[in-house]
């Protein structure tokens, strides 16, 4: 009984399955478009795009010379997709595609309005390529959108990769390259926006920065698994493969894991991952009693950074947390954190990799510098060729540090220099140096300062310590 009831059931389902038809997507050559690399295609794609829905671009170039405006409150939802052998040739000024929402509310569900569910949600370009040929040439721009998702898309020689502006909420950008920006890859330019994943991407020799956030107020932003490189020109002001600048507004809550960031270094300024927390939110500035704030709760972890000035620059910044990376090739620094507070500095690899030879060795230093910086926690680092440093590693005007459990081996100078730093531990650490030609002059020195306590280090080269700035304990020269 049971099989001979079953057996319709599933004869029924074949026929709804070959009798029902699923809307096909709009292939844009359908609206008018030649995708010829000559004719104007604008008003074609325009149209489609008016149209709503699906929209396919087949192989071929498609030349705009102005804006396509995807009005998702007029059209409904909107999907530009291609196969990866469509080009969109942006001719014209400002992006090749710009998607306006409503959406003025926060991610909460019952700040939206129904017309952005019934009519806006999840913008989509995928497979889609998209190139410059005009100077104020853009990629991509959303404004008041939620859930855009921009995947598998090749964006290259324009101004600004993607252009996040205004508003938007819950950002996906995903398997994407952007390559060769004059300006920046993938730019939150004073936006309010909240949730945004940048995964598995490649994003490099962006002139302005790989991704640069400025101003707005930003939160929740998730970088994973991308090869950020070489996103600076000499020319730029200072910038970095991943800058996070809080003034005019504030930008926190960043998680950076997995990526490979690096090069380049052709000027004093270049950084791989810059914070620079110094904010302006109004309200928390009250709340603390500052007419400035300090941004950041960011986390750094699982990356690989080498080859710039500094590797990682942490400005007025609260809240950082580094550890499990590999980073090395600091022209100036590997690590610079300044006038910044409860950083905690976990178990990372700074290294001298023989591998390379550094293009004139020379300009190579490293080194840890942390100064008028407070209430931080420095653990398990191992420091490993720093050279031409006054130190390998220097606290300098710094208070209420805790230092615990590092190597700092074969460096220049002394290996850990306090310089007028208060309330700090140090403890379990090895230093020493056994190069056959040993430069360095102390393992430890501590100038000026006071309340610190050194205990139970080896420091193979020798301490010196100025009279009554610090209390010494169970130290060892390994002798």
């Amino acid at each position: 009984m049971k099989s001979s009831t079953a057996l319709p059931r599933l004869a029924l389902v074949a026929l709804l399955l070959t009798t029902v038809s699923i809307a096909p997507a709009r292939e844009v050559r359908e609206s008018g478009a030649k995708g010829d690399g000559q004719t104007d295609d604008t008003a074609a794609v325009q149209r489609a795009v008016n149209a709503g829905g699906a929209v396919h671009f087949s192989k071929g170039t498609y030349r705009l010379t102005k804006t396509v405006l995807v009005e998702l409150d007029k059209t409904g939802f909107v999907s530009l997709i291609g196969d990866g052998t469509a080009r969109v040739l942006m001719a014209g000024p400002g992006p090749a595609f710009k998607f306006l929402g409503t959406h003025g509310g926060t991610a909460d569900p019952e700040q939206f309005k129904p017309n952005v569910w019934e009519r806006q949600r999840m913008p989509v370009v995928d497979s889609l390529a998209i190139e410059g040929a005009h100077a104020e040439a853009d990629g991509i721009e959303a404004e008041g959108t939620m859930q855009i998702t921009i995947t598998r898309t090749h964006i290259r020689s324009v101004r600004h990769g993607i252009h996040l502006a205004v508003r938007n909420r819950n950002v996906l950008i995903s398997d994407c390259h952007i390559y060769h920006c004059t300006g920046i890859g993938v730019f939150y330019d004073h936006v309010n926006l909240h949730q945004s994943n940048i995964t598995g991407s490649h994003i490099s020799y962006c002139a302005g920065g790989g991704i640069v956030g400025r101003g707005g107020n930003v939160r929740n932003v998730h970088i994973a698994n991308c090869d950020i490189e070489s996103n600076m020109t000499k020319d730029a002001p200072p910038t970095a493969n991943v800058l996070f600048d809080s003034a005019g507004g504030s930008i926190g809550e960043v998680a950076i894991t997995g990526c490979t960031i690096q090069h380049n270094s052709p000027g004093p300024d270049s950084a791989n991952i810059r914070i620079l927390g110094q904010g302006d939110d109004a309200g928390l500035a009250r709340r603390v009693g500052s007419p400035k704030t300090q941004e950041g709760h960011v986390t750094i972890t699982g990356n690989v950074l080498s080859d710039v000035q500094v590797n990682v620059h942490l400005k007025h910044s609260r809240g950082v947390t580094f550890t499990g990376n590999t980073v090395w090739m600091g022209y100036q620094h590997d690590l610079l954190v300044e006038d910044s507070s409860n950083i905690v500095i976990g178990p990372n690899n700074f290294d001298r990799s023989p591998r390379y030879n550094y293009g004139s060795s020379s300009n190579v230093n490293g080194g840890l510098v942390f100064r008028n910086s407070r209430d931080c926690t420095l653990t398990g680092l191992h420091v490993n060729g720093v050279w031409r440093k006054p130190a390998a590693v220097l606290l300098e005007k710094c208070d209420r540090f805790h230092l615990a459990n590092a190597t700092i081996l074969d460096s220049d100078g002394v290996g850990l220099l306090l310089r007028d730093t208060t309330n700090t531990r140090v403890s379990g650490c090895v230093i020493r140096d056994d190069r056959a030609e040993r430069k360095a002059t102390r393992s430890l020195q501590v100038i000026g300062g006071k309340g610190n306590w050194v205990l139970q280090n080896l420091l193979a080269n020798g301490q010196e310590i100025s009279a009554g700035a610090a209390k010494l304990e169970g130290n060892s020269d390994g002798k």
